[in-house]
Order: structure tokens, then sequence, then C-alpha cells
């Protein structure tokens, strides 16, 4: 490349990459049959209106993965499209006096520009924003699919209700038990809201993840417990006095003679019955209903109960139980009641030594240790005491004898259980997809017809901040059914329904025939590496498995799981400085807005305002965000050094699994690294021709260099395919280019040595810092791009060593290191050891006991 620049000008150089990449359609990719296929997939951004640091490392793992497997010769997708929908819009366009479709389409136009100022390889003819009705036009086809099936369904539920805006509010915009925006009590309303029965595939979802080798175990771990699969058993404990009875379900019946109280929960037909004989049962009644009862909630609660008066019967040892109502008891779950055993339950035991409730001990532990519940549970199993007949069973034995009697007496029965519940898609919120479902005048409920999809959502609205336009206009809902008067349904999806199936539609995102081309998706499906924070790993990540089986099941995909291989990158922290105001309250102040003072050593001593020069106080390191205003604004860092610092830092700073420190001088000394290596190149280039290597010819420090060259190609190799350590791949990079600049005569065979490491650093950097090693490639001679060079080879006959160097011990003590021929015998090392000039000075007079050979590493002398 005639005229390489002498400076490195990150602006310039990113221009040109990026404006080749596009007039090239570089990254635009369709179906090969025959290839392989590499399908790499970072979760998709909210458009919030500007990227965030989270998202530029989010990204930039992916960007490295995908430009790897291309090198590989695969065949690969990249895709990026928006989670448009959401609250978070209504509440900007409500701030903003406009549309939310508006602020939306704004914010994706210039999220999607510092995307590609990142140098991302995104396809973007696959472009897709979830907000668009080309895109949720297939929901609602494939929901009128589940509810033909049956998998779909409405019932009551219960939401928070603002009383004066008359208005539903998310769980966020309830603040200290009052609505974010009137101010008003929530109270806790049940109104019906539509299902998709996920509980059908709890099983399927719990035993394909034995499968799932590529995802972490921590994330696995976490669904296992989401879907909470437990064998017990149900049982009725028989009413006093009633023909009813109390029906509870269990995963102990082994500690059923320690049952002390019963407890249900305040919507329980029993504690109805209970309120209305009971004016103080009735005030608590109330006082649950008008508290948030979230299960993340419910272990750090205030536990609080009333008698209801009735008494149950355990139908083992026919004992009198009294039953309560208890706030942590969720009609949702199980049988809305339950049987407590106080002396071996921790929440139990909470609640009875609040209300004076009895605590027996039923279960021992195994190894005879002392217990004494009445201090605190014993949840263990172990061996049974006070259980009459099955005093000295153990837990398990128990289990099986008692589930036995139970069911003999028709009483009980052994049953699977899961935690998960049904998935709850209603949301009562304007920005969302319509769910298309029709009622007619006399309530029966009908899926909107195919040819009258999609259910278009008005984005012309004003946002009032009370109601929903559509449900505040009731034109919208009128339509027709068959001929009949029909009424729209208002309220729209969970956004959690458009990111549980993006990643497929993203293999044929114009396809107008139907939700998926299915030839499309099956030679792209499934996800070969998806990316994204551990924040996701349960909700997004189930309810994606859960959705997959349903396109399989409707024959859309052949395959049962999304995404073969998950990593969840690590957050990325920064510093944090505040001052305190009149109050004690902390005043946030960023990072940029603060010189740090530092020690001779470069240690921070002090932090001080660039304002006004006076103290800030460091509030330590965390996350960044908004509330401790210590983001930073990757624009910044681009303007300042260029699209490729960023990245570099991003990959260098840590494995991508863990958290990531900012840090400026780090971001700094990455845009050193750049610059060193576009001088060596420009340093190679300036010196004109290099002859072709010859192997044969090479003197010991040509070898040296082109054993550095193709060790770091195979370490970089694994690095980045297995290990997915980029950080590590970097380091081996840059310690390859220190022996380049070392060995700097200009022997030809030097230079033809130094341009095969200079090559092969620039290869292996390309995914990483594509826009300088864009021009760096053809600087070294290259016309091809090197976007699709072949990824480098490490040769094994450069990496076999003519020399090695071994340690040389007295008594375990280093004493000398020798540089000896890699194929020495062992006679003759140890041989050279004892000869050694610094080995027979710590012999001298002593008598060689053993001399122990490690062939290739060490001789230890042993003399006393």
């Amino acid at each position: 490349m005639a005229g390489m620049d002498e400076q490195y000008n990150p602006r310039d150089i990113e221009h040109n990459a990026r404006t080749f990449w596009d007039e090239n359609k570089t990254f635009e990719v369709r179906e090969e049959p025959g290839k392989p296929k590499y399908y790499c997939l970072s979760m998709f951004p909210y458009p919030s209106g500007k990227l965030h640091m989270g998202h530029v490392r989010n990204y930039t793992i992916g960007d490295v993965i995908s430009r790897y497997q291309r090198m590989q010769g695969k065949n690969v997708m990249q895709p990026m499209g928006w989670d448009a929908f959401g609250l978070p819009a209504e509440n900007a366009a409500i701030a903003n006096k406009t549309a939310p479709a508006k602020w939306t389409y704004a914010n994706i136009e210039y999220m999607k520009n510092q995307l590609k100022q990142l140098g991302f390889g995104y396809d973007w003819s696959r472009e897709l924003a979830t907000c668009k009705p080309d895109y949720y036009r297939w929901e609602q086809w494939f929901f009128a699919r589940l509810y033909e099936k049956g998998l779909v369904y409405k019932k009551m539920a219960t939401v928070n209700w603002d009383p004066v805006d008359q208005t539903v509010l998310a769980n966020e915009q309830v603040v200290d038990g009052r609505g974010w925006r009137s101010g008003a009590l929530v109270e806790q309303k049940k109104i019906p809201q539509w299902f998709i029965r996920i509980t059908d595939y709890a099983e399927e979802l719990l035993n394909d993840m034995d499968d799932m080798d590529g995802w972490p175990e921590q994330v696995k771990t976490m669904q296992r417990n989401w879907i909470g699969k437990s064998v017990g058993t149900e049982l009725t404990f028989p009413l006093k006095n009633s023909d009813d009875g109390l029906t509870v379900y269990t995963t102990r019946p082994d500690t059923l003679m320690g049952v002390s109280y019963m407890a249900v929960a305040a919507e329980h037909p029993l504690a109805k019955a209970a309120a209305e004989r009971h004016k103080d049962v009735a005030k608590f009644v109330e006082e649950c209903r008008n508290s948030k009862v979230a299960e993340a909630e419910m272990a750090t609660m205030e536990k609080k109960g009333v008698d209801t008066g009735f008494k149950a019967i355990n139908p083992l040892t026919q004992e009198e139980i009294p039953v309560w109502i208890a706030n942590f008891v969720l009609t949702d779950y199980g049988t809305g009641a339950l049987m407590a055993v106080p002396g071996h339950d921790d929440r139990d035991h909470e609640f009875a030594l609040k209300y004076h409730l009895a605590v027996k001990q039923v279960i021992a532990a195994s190894d005879g240790r002392e217990i004494d519940v009445q201090e605190q549970a014993f949840t263990g199993k172990g061996v049974l005491v006070s259980s009459g007949k099955y005093t000295g069973m153990t837990s398990e034995e128990a289990f099986d004898d008692i589930a036995n009697h139970l069911e003999k007496h028709g009483i009980g029965k052994r049953t699977i259980n899961y935690r998960l519940r049904d998935w709850g898609v209603s949301r009562q919120r304007y920005w969302g997809a319509p769910i298309p479902m029709v009622t007619l005048a006399d309530g029966t409920q009908h899926p909107v017809p195919d040819d009258q999809l999609p259910v278009l959502l008005p984005e012309d609205v004003e946002m009032t901040g009370v109601q929903s336009p559509i449900k505040a206009d009731p034109e919208w809902a009128k339509t027709t059914f068959e001929g009949q008067p029909a009424t729209r349904e208002t309220d729209t999806f969970d956004t959690f329904m458009e990111s549980s199936w993006y990643y497929a539609r993203f293999c044929s995102p114009n396809y107008d025939k139907g939700m998926l081309d299915p030839a499309a998706a099956n030679y792209w499906l499934p996800v070969d590496q998806y990316i994204g924070g551990i924040e996701h790993a349960i909700l997004h990540l189930l309810y994606a498995r859960f959705f997959h089986k349903l396109l399989r099941d409707v024959g859309l995909v052949t395959s049962s799981e999304p995404f073969k291989q998950l990593l969840t990158q690590g957050m990325v922290l920064a510093d944090t400085y505040y001052r305190e105001d009149d109050k004690g309250g902390k005043v946030w102040i960023a990072p940029a807005d603060v010189t740090v003072e530092r020690d001779d050593k470069g240690h921070a001593i002090g932090a001080v305002h660039k304002d006004d020069g006076q103290p800030v106080i460091s509030g330590g390191v965390t996350k960044m965000s908004k509330s401790k205003n210590n983001g930073i604004d990757p624009q910044s860092i681009i303007d300042a050094h260029g699209a490729d610092t960023v990245r570099l830092f991003m990959m260098f700073a840590a494995p991508p699994e863990q958290s990531l420190e900012w840090s400026d001088s780090a971001v700094e000394g990455a845009h050193r690294f750049l610059k060193r290596l576009w001088r060596l190149v420009h340093e190679q280039v300036a010196g004109g021709g290099v002859p072709a290597l010859d192997v044969g010819s090479l003197n010991d420090s040509q070898k040296s260099l082109r054993r550095k060259t193709h060790e770091t190609i195979a370490k970089v190799s694994d690095d980045i395919s297995r290990r997915l350590t980029f950080n590590t791949a970097i380091a081996a990079v840059m310690e390859l280019l220190n022996d380049v600049s070392r060995l700097n005569n200009e022997d030809p065979q030097t230079r033809a040595a130094r341009q095969e490491a200079l090559e092969a650093a620039v290869v292996m950097l390309a995914p990483i810092v594509p826009h300088i090693c864009h021009t760096l490639w053809q600087a070294l001679g290259h016309r091809d791009p090197i976007v699709d060079a072949p990824w480098p080879v490490a040769d094994e006959s450069a990496m076999v060593r003519s020399e090695i160097q071994v340690v040389l011990q007295v008594n375990g003590k280093v004493r000398a290191k020798a540089d000896v021929p890699a194929d020495i015998s062992k006679t003759d090392l140890e041989q050279l050891a004892l000869e050694n000039e610094n080995v027979m000075r710590f012999i001298e007079g002593a008598t060689v006991r053993k001399v122990i050979v490690v062939p290739g590493k060490l001789v230890n002398v042993v003399a006393n």
C-alpha cells in the first residue's frame, strides 16, 4: 500500500474501513447449504436513546467471536434489532410530550449510528424492531394457534391498582406502597388476565438442561430452582364440625406429626368465611389485600397473621390444630394453604415464636447431635422421634410409609409439584402488541381471524399518563366477528413475548408468508453462541426456551433448544464520587467532572471537583448506573481515541464473564498499544520489499522469533475458540510484538521472519480491532480484505525447540540455569549438572547421595 501514513489516525482509518464494509455489503449473508454455518447473537437492546458501556461490552464480545468464526471459513450470521415496546417509552413520551413511537424510532436511529461507529459486523439487512406491525403480526398469529391448542386461557389475577388514576401499575411504579404519579395508596385488585401454559412444558424444560453443555452451570441451576420440581404428598386435613377439608401439599410428609398450626392465604375461602364472622379477621384480610405480595419479597417481609377460629384435624394423630391466616401464603401457589411445622421450617418457626404457637421436634439429626428446635428450626432430614409407630425410621423411610398410609385411607396421594407458574402475558399498558382476541355480546371470546391480522396499535396518540390511549378510546375497541358486533381486547402483550422469538425471526425477517421461513430457520438455528447479562438468566432465557418448543410443536423448527452456547458477560464498574447535601443525602458527581490526585507511585490519594477544586468523597467502585452518575459515555471515548481503542480495552481489561473495572489510564494504554502496532508495521513497510522466508537458512534469533509467532498462534486460537479469554489472547500478541521490536536488524531473513510475525499479529487482532487491521493488512501487501483472510495455523515444526533451559538445584534450591540441546540424554544432563561451576561450589566437601533428573525441566543434586 503506497504512502502509508506515519501517524496512527483512528478517525480516518475507521471511517475508511466502515465505508469499505458498507459498500461491499461485507456482513450480509444468506443460507449456503454445505458450508458450516455459525449464528452469533447478542441480546438486542432496548432503544433507550444512547448506548452505555454494558452494551459496548456485550456487543464487542459478540463481534470478536463472529469475526473469528468467519476467519475459520464459516458462514457467519450476526444480526441486530430493537426490543422496542415497553413502559420506559411511555414514561419518556409523557415527560417529553411526544408519542412513544416517535421517541422510539428517533432513538433507534441514533443508537444504530453508534453501533456502526464501533465497527460491529452486523447484517443490517436483517434489522427488526419489535414495535413494527410486520413483526408483531406473527406473534398475534402464533397466539391464536396456541389458543386453538388449548395452551392459552384467561383467569382472574391480582394486579397493583391505582384508585385515583384508575390504572394498573407495574411493580416499579409502586413507590413505598403508593402510585408513582398520583401518590395514592395502591390496592391489590383482581382483573381478568391472559395466560400461556408454560407449566405444561415444565418437565421438558427441566430435563433438556441435562444436555445443555454449552451453558454455565450457574444459569442452569437458577432455571432449575425457578422451575422448582418437588416430589411430595397432597393430603386433606378434615375441619372440625364441618364436612369440608383443608387440602395442602408438602414435600415433607415425614414431619406430619410436628404440625402445630395451619396457614391459609387471605384470599382462601376459609379466610373469607372467618372474615364474615370476626371484625379483626376482616381487617387483617383487607390489609393483606392492599399490600404488595411479590414472591421475591416473601422471605424478608415481616410475618403477620390472625387466628380464624377454625380447627383442622391431623389425619395421623386426630389432634386439633388451629387454622391461621398468614401474609406469607400466596393464593396463586399450590392450594393457598399449608401445614406449618415450626420445629423443622424457618418461616413457620419465625411465625410460631411471634404468635406463641407450639414448636415440636419430630426429626432428630442422624449423627446424634443435640438439637434445640425452640431456638432454631432443624430443616434437614434425619431420624423420626415422637412420631408414634414411625419413630426410629429415617426421613426417606417415613416418607414412603406415611404416603402409603394416606393413599390407602384415601386422604392423600403422592404428587409432583412445580414452583413454576403459568406465564401471565397481559399488560394494561399502551405501548405493546395488542392481544388478538375479541369478545362477543354473549361473553364468548375468539381469536382475531388470520386475514384480519395484524391488529394494529395506533402510533399517533397522546399520552396522558393515566389511561392507555386504546383503553381511553372506545371506538378503537369496536369491531365485528363473523358479522356480529364484538369488542377488541385492550390489553397488550408482556414485552417478554417479543424477546422470546426474535432470535428465530432474524433467520427470515422479511418473510411475509409466515412467522418463519422453515428452510431458513432450520439452516441457522439453533443459535451457536448467545451473549447477554446474567440478569436475564431466568425469565428471558426460560421464556425463549419455552417459545422454541412451541415453535417446534407447530412445525416451524426442528430443534428443541434455541441456544447452543451461552456466555453471560460481567458488569462494567466505575469509580463513584459524591458530596453530601444539607440533609446528609448524597449528590453523585460524574467521574468526568473529577480530578484524581495521585502520589509519586500513581496511587490515588484524593479527588477534587474540576469546577471548584474542592474535595469530593470517593464512594468506591460500583456498577455503572444513572443513579450513581458514574456512567462513562462511549461516544466521548470513541471521539477521543477511536472505536478500536474502546474495543481493545473492553476485551483486555478482564475475562468476559467477570466484572470489568473502567480505568482511564488503561484506556490510554490500549491507545498507546495501537499506536505502537501502527509504528511497527510502518517501519516494516518503509524498509521496502521483503524476501520469501527460507526456513532452512534461519539463524537462532530468527528461529526464536518464528517459534514465538507460531506458539502465539496456537495460544490465541485456543484462547478465542475454546476458552473465550480474549484478555490472555491480547496479552500473547503483545508479547509477540515485544519480540518483533527487539529483533530490529535489517538482514533479509530477519525482515522475512518479522513480516510473518506482523502478519500473524494483525490477523489475530483483526476480530478485536478490525478497523486498524483492515488498513495494516493492505499496508503489508495484501489485496484481499482481512475480514476474509483465513485464520493462521500454527506450524508444529516451527515450535520445536532445538534448545531448552533447565534448572539446576542443590537440595531443592535453584543454584544455576543452563541452556541445553532439546534432545539431551538423561546421563549427559546429570553429568552437565555435576560439572556446573555453581553446583560444584555448593556440593564441595559433601557426599552426593543421589541425582534426580526431570527431563526437559530440572536436575536436583541431593548432597550432605
